[in-house]
């Protein structure tokens, strides 16, 4: 009984299963069901060895010979029938053996239970004395987040391939923020309110989002998000004004940058927002992130999203691809199968400057985390272009 997989007797209680009760109500009064189990234990060891010598005695004598084989051919016969063969057998049949046994277990306590309940009495003084408290063994233990994720790898026989990568991927999002899948600040696509109409207009035409920030003057001053379904209709004729801008579009909703995914994920459903506009401590945007965002570290990414952020990777040839120094780190993981460190910075840009500790020059060659790297192009104090080949990998 006491191998018996917890969680899986539970399971087999809420399906209203009588011997699991039964089963259960055992192993969450451990001390009585060691108690009358190792009383039976006991008294048929002890009946065995009187037994062993009576025949003996009868049968060859009482001498020192006769009195030695009795006792090696009863340690023999406990050894094998009633320790080690039981116990290798209730191990590897634990759940059968233990829901069958509760039947006459439960019983056989009520019938011996005085005499249970005397010997507890000196071992619960014995623990007093000795200032121990054993924990309720009959509770399950909680598991840790990451013996849920063992318990969901070892599952792979039983859990779809799509259901254990989603499993383990919720698992992660507690130790992944906002700043790890938001669109960068230079990559923001957003309306400056200030710019002339057709300019406006133009720019919510060709727009690949739903979900246009709108800003005045410079992007750190949003005043608020404009959904472009809304405006769409209008785009294309005179109807559109500023005016009208400011009356559809929404307040901005800022996010404190290192945000967890999981919290924001509530915070979006509490809010009723699928915008989020990350801000550091003091205030000025460091990017943009969306509901999509997130689900896309849960279940992967949506094909039309795979489309939009296709222009950061390059594939060249097997093996080998050119990356845009704003590419994130996760991003290239996520897509191509790589083990690039995330705990630094975010893009590869930023690993290669953190690597060097300088901007290269076009033509520097570098290996980071076991990766070939090619400087191809910089620009404006950062790396704009590099050629990373991913087959060689130490």
């Amino acid at each position: 009984m006491m191998a018996l997989n917890r969680y899986r007797l539970r399971h087999l209680v809420s399906k209203g299963n009588r011997a699991a009760r039964l089963t259960e109500g055992l192993l969450n009064k451990t001390d009585r069901l060691l108690g009358v189990m190792l009383l039976g234990n006991a008294f048929v060891n002890a009946a065995a060895a009187t037994l062993a010598s009576v025949i003996t005695v009868r049968l060859v004598g009482d001498g020192e010979f006769a009195l030695t084989l009795a006792t090696l051919s009863v340690t023999l016969a406990i050894l094998v029938f009633s320790e080690v063969t039981p116990k290798v057998v209730g191990a590897a049949y634990a759940e059968p053996i233990a829901l069958t046994a509760s039947y006459v277990v439960v019983p056989l306590l009520r019938l011996v239970y005085p005499i249970v309940w005397f010997v507890n009495l000196f071992v619960q003084s014995l623990l007093w004395l000795t200032r121990l408290k054993p924990k309720n063994n009959g509770e399950a233990q909680p598991l840790s987040m990451e013996e849920l994720r063992t318990l969901v790898l070892e599952g792979a026989h039983y859990i779809p391939a799509k259901h254990q990568t989603i499993l383990l991927n919720l698992f992660g999002l507690e130790d992944i923020t906002v700043d790890d899948v938001m669109t960068p600040r230079h990559q923001i696509e957003a309306i400056d309110i200030d710019d002339h109409i057709d300019e406006i207009r133009s720019r919510l035409a060709t727009s690949h989002h739903t979900m246009q920030p709108v800003y005045s003057n410079q992007l750190d001053e949003i005043v608020g998000v404009l959904h472009v379904r809304k405006v769409l209709h209008q785009a294309h004729s005179a109807e559109l004004t500023v005016e009208t801008l400011k009356e559809i579009m929404r307040p901005p909703y800022f996010v404190p940058a290192g945000t967890p995914l999981l919290t924001q994920l509530q915070n979006f459903q509490e809010s009723q927002r699928r915008v989020g506009l990350v801000v550091d401590e003091y205030g000025e945007l460091q990017g943009l992130v969306t509901v999509d965002d997130i689900l896309e570290e849960i279940v992967g990414e949506f094909s039309g999203r795979a489309l939009t952020h296709a222009r950061h990777i390059h594939r060249e040839s097997d093996g080998v691809v050119l990356v845009e120094g704003g590419c994130s780190l996760r991003e290239l993981n996520r897509k191509l199968k790589l083990s690039f460190r995330i705990d630094g910075p975010k893009t590869i840009n930023g690993r290669i400057l953190e690597h060097l500790e300088d901007i290269p020059e076009p033509g520097t060659s570098v290996k980071i985390d076991g990766y070939p790297i090619e400087i191809v192009q910089t620009q404006d104090r950062m790396v704009k272009m590099v050629r990373i080949q991913f087959t060689s990998v130490q």
